[in-house]
């Protein structure tokens, strides 16, 4: 197994893909070539995430359309979930359903009300290629339904619905990128 310092430590913070940008909005290819290259993303992705005060962040928020998600997210329990999935799917979501706030790096400064369940597991493999099954529950849990969905070309506010859908479009509208996007 490859040693890895503190994710995040000696990645390159890159540029956020902004709603509106094309690669937000298309499935993520899986990811074949398991090496250097690979490792560099997930290293970039977390210096992203972390200079960004996110909890997890996909690829294709920094324009890279490959299967590919890091987190460092605490549950409803306070404790605190740190890692990587390459080739993740979700594989199970249940339990409750709550209606929670929810926001995202690519629509900075916004949130929604918007509905997870309450336990999620994704599965797929590390960098190295080993599989991995990740559980969570409560906040983590609806980070990992969040983190699938960019992979799979949805943005949270594809899912925010009613009254809570028409006043995020309207405040999409007022943010200088989502004018630059020509969101209606």
């Amino acid at each position: 197994m490859r040693q890895r310092p503190i994710p995040g430590t000696t990645g390159l913070v890159r540029t956020m893909s902004l709603l509106g940008d094309p690669v937000l909005h298309s499935a993520c290819a899986e990811v074949t070539d398991f090496g250097p290259e690979l490792d560099r993303l997930i290293e970039d992705m977390f210096a992203t995430m972390y200079a960004a005060q996110g909890v997890g962040l996909a690829a294709n928020q920094i324009g890279t359309g490959q299967r590919v998600f890091v987190y460092d997210c605490p549950d409803d329990d306070d404790v605190r979930h740190v890692g990587h999935v390459v080739n993740p799917r979700l594989v199970e979501a249940g339990g409750e359903e709550f209606l929670g706030p929810e926001g995202c790096l690519s629509l900075p400064g916004l949130e929604a009300g918007t509905a997870r369940f309450d336990r999620a597991v994704v599965e797929g493999v590390t960098s190295d290629g080993k599989p991995v099954r990740i559980e969570g529950t409560g906040f983590f849990a609806r980070c990992l339904q969040h983190e699938c969905d960019h992979l799979d070309g949805t943005v949270y506010a594809d899912r925010v619905t009613g009254l809570r859908a028409r006043l995020l479009r309207r405040a999409i509208r007022k943010t200088s990128w989502g004018r630059a996007a020509g969101q209606r």
